[in-house]
């Protein structure tokens, strides 16, 4: 069974995780880094620094062996904002330390991101941010980096991950159906502290066209990183990818 270790900042939409390991017939395992949840840049910067994801490498692999469930087969930081505020050669360097401690592939949610548009082939896609507009620009510019376009930002304004943790279903479809764009092909929300896996479907069937959400594209890339490809109905058009 697939095994990829996941690596949470603090506590908001963790519980994605073991529900979507579940459906998937897959292993997730987590262990949680520390900080403040503020959505700011000295923030984001000391949440996703080598210091907070060695912890957290450690603090993984302890829970595994504790568990005997076997070796991970990649490793990811679930976390957008604490990795594309380092910027696009920030996020690589991020990246290659994480998998040098853990001793196996990884990779950011940012990251994911940009390898989930190149899966589905699209080129134009609307940004729906939980973010205050600083935060949100940083992701944009980072897509841009990517050679990705935006034709269109929204930008919520939440300053903590606490605060998105708790938006229900309905918030999370308003988030999307406001700030989605005519040309865009594809809608990204990019924060895994917001709840929206049992709203992905259903927000693709009200705007015609692929969603992108954080902890969708954390657990696909790490997949792919290790070499696993699992085809579900129920979590996007991303998992409909052979």
């Amino acid at each position: 069974m697939t095994t990829i270790g996941i690596i949470y900042p603090d506590h908001a939409a963790e519980d994605e995780y073991p529900a979507a390991a579940s459906l998937l017939g897959m292993r997730l395992p987590l262990a949680h880094v520390y900080g403040t949840d503020l959505h700011a840049v000295p923030e984001l910067l000391d949440l996703g620094s080598p210091e907070k994801l060695a912890e957290g490498v450690s603090r993984l692999l302890a829970a595994v062996a504790a568990d005997a469930v076997g070796p991970v087969d990649a490793v990811m930081w679930a976390c957008t904002s604490g990795s594309f505020v380092y910027g696009h050669e920030g996020v690589r360097q991020q990246a290659d330390q994480l998998a040098e401690a853990a001793g196996v592939p990884a990779a950011s949610t940012s990251q994911s991101f940009v390898a989930a548009v190149a899966a589905l082939g699209v080129g134009r896609v609307a940004v729906a941010a939980s973010y205050p507009e600083e935060v949100a620009v940083l992701f944009t510019d980072f897509l841009a980096a990517a050679g990705i376009e935006v034709v269109a930002r929204g930008s919520a304004g939440i300053d903590t991950a606490a605060e998105v943790g708790s938006l229900d279903g309905a918030r999370v479809m308003d988030l999307a159906l406001q700030n989605d764009h005519p040309a865009a092909e594809a809608l990204l929300i990019p924060d895994t502290a917001m709840h929206t896996l049992d709203v992905l479907t259903a927000i693709e069937d009200r705007l015609g066209k692929p969603v992108l959400t954080a902890n969708q594209v954390t657990i696909w890339h790490g997949l792919r990183l290790a070499g696993s490809s699992v085809v579900s109905d129920r979590l996007g058009a991303l998992f409909t990818q052979v």
